[in-house]
């Protein structure tokens, strides 16, 4: 036979067990809100649902950058799946992109030293490069011609120039320069086209 408990004691157990319970409903209840209001549907501004993106500008003289930054965009919207890509005849809005500026600049390079090798001495090799890209984006309202949202993003990599057989040595050979700047560009594209889309469909 158990020790019967004190009057009070029973009725500050149950206090305790009454604020738990509040406890845990008030976690909820908050868990609850912040996912609301943090976590919003994602959409285009004013609910528009159908958008056309025509192929972007290209001020640079990066040939076939334009591409790169519009396919990229077009992804993040068939990934996301937020409005429909239609022609600009069936479109809402029509979301316009230039590419504004691309840029290099050598931020690593390596003296040669050893006399009498494959290299001449005093010869310098960029090692690295770094490569810096500006964009800009607006949306515009097809009935009126009026933009609704506008924004400009930038992005900046850095890429070792490429290996051509010497240990330790990096050669700046346009041909293959060329190509792992082209890569570096399609992978900056994807990137700074992604942080666009977000901002876009943010919860207007």
């Amino acid at each position: 036979m158990g020790i019967p408990q004190p009057s009070f004691l029973r009725t500050r157990a149950a206090c305790l067990a009454i604020e738990c319970a509040a406890a845990i409903v008030a976690t909820l209840v908050l868990s609850s809100c912040a996912y609301s209001w943090g976590l919003g549907p994602r959409r285009l501004p004013e609910g528009h649902s159908r958008l056309a993106i025509p192929v972007f500008k290209n001020r640079t003289h990066e040939a076939g950058a334009e591409v790169a930054f519009t396919n990229s965009m077009i992804r993040e919207f068939q990934r996301s799946r937020i409005g429909q890509i239609v022609d600009k005849r069936e479109a809402e809005v029509v979301l316009e992109g230039s590419v504004d500026e691309i840029a290099s600049t050598s931020v690593d390079q390596l003296k040669v030293d050893q006399p009498g090798g494959l290299i001449p001495q005093g010869t310098i090799l960029n090692t690295v490069y770094r490569v810096t890209v500006r964009t800009s984006l607006q949306l515009k309202r097809v009935s009126d011609g009026r933009i609704i949202w506008s924004d400009s993003f930038s992005g900046e990599r850095s890429y070792l120039a490429p290996k051509l057989g010497l240990e330790g040595l990096n050669s700046a050979n346009a041909l293959y320069n060329h190509s792992a700047r082209q890569e570096l560009i399609a992978a900056m594209a994807a990137d700074v086209m992604a942080e666009a889309h977000g901002r876009l469909t943010e919860n207007f």
